[in-house]
């Protein structure tokens, strides 16, 4: 998509310019890091739409890069790149705020369609609708913040996703399948556990108390359903 920033940050050079060439060729604007250190200085300097993070990085690994990063930026989009058989790195980084993960070695068509999915997703509400509002919770569409009682929440690009869905299927039942192919597109093939680590972290950000949570109801064996409003 045009003019979305995208920094890569690998060690590897030759998968940096794999990814580079592709990216290019569907006119992104792509910036590059071969270490974490390297990567926080470019972040601050280029501000991108999109950071696609290595986990394993000289020095400073990929998730002390995504804590550094989640410190200042929750809208930007986190892709993580983890090792074939490595699941407790794709848990790990959804629960320090990463949007989604890849495993290497992987095509990078399928990065690109992820990254048009998530903007896609995020700028399809009705532009005749200013906000959605729901209990105390009220996304405005126009600037796509999220407030609790007036107070702005800070929430991740995947997260805001999955808050919408639940607002406009409000009382509905939907079943991780369900949320997996909204937010993450119905190509993605992924595990479904990577809905429950961002629906645990949205609870933690808009719930008084996450263990006992009053907005998203978990329905056991099936899925999710945001309480109706009384």
């Amino acid at each position: 998509m045009e003019g979305i920033k995208v920094l890569i940050v690998e060690d590897e050079a030759s998968i940096r310019k794999f990814v580079r060439i592709n990216l290019e060729r569907n006119r992104f604007t792509v910036f590059e890091a071969e270490s974490g250190e390297q990567a926080l200085e470019l972040f601050s300097l280029v501000k991108p739409d999109v950071v696609v993070l290595d986990v394993m990085l000289p020095k400073i690994d990929g998730f002390e890069v995504l804590r550094r990063i989640r410190e200042v930026d929750n809208n930007v989009i986190v892709i993580m790149l983890t090792a074939k058989s490595q699941d407790m790195d794709k848990i790990m980084g959804l629960e320090i705020g990463a949007d989604d993960y890849m495993v290497k070695p992987f095509n990078p068509l399928e990065l690109i369609a992820r990254i048009n999915t998530i903007f896609r997703r995020i700028n399809k509400d009705n532009v005749q609708k200013q906000e959605l509002k729901s209990h105390n919770i009220k996304v405005d569409l126009e600037s796509m913040k999220v407030f609790k009682d007036d107070k702005e929440i800070n929430l991740t690009p995947k997260e805001l996703e999955i808050l919408l869905f639940f607002i406009k299927n409000e009382g509905r039942v939907l079943s991780r399948n369900d949320i997996l192919d909204y937010v993450w597109g119905k190509n993605y093939f992924g595990e479904v556990k990577t809905v429950d680590v961002h629906v645990r972290r949205l609870r933690e950000k808009i719930e008084d108390d996450s263990s006992n949570p009053k907005y998203i109801e978990t329905v056991w064996g099936y899925g999710y359903r945001w309480r109706r409003e009384k």
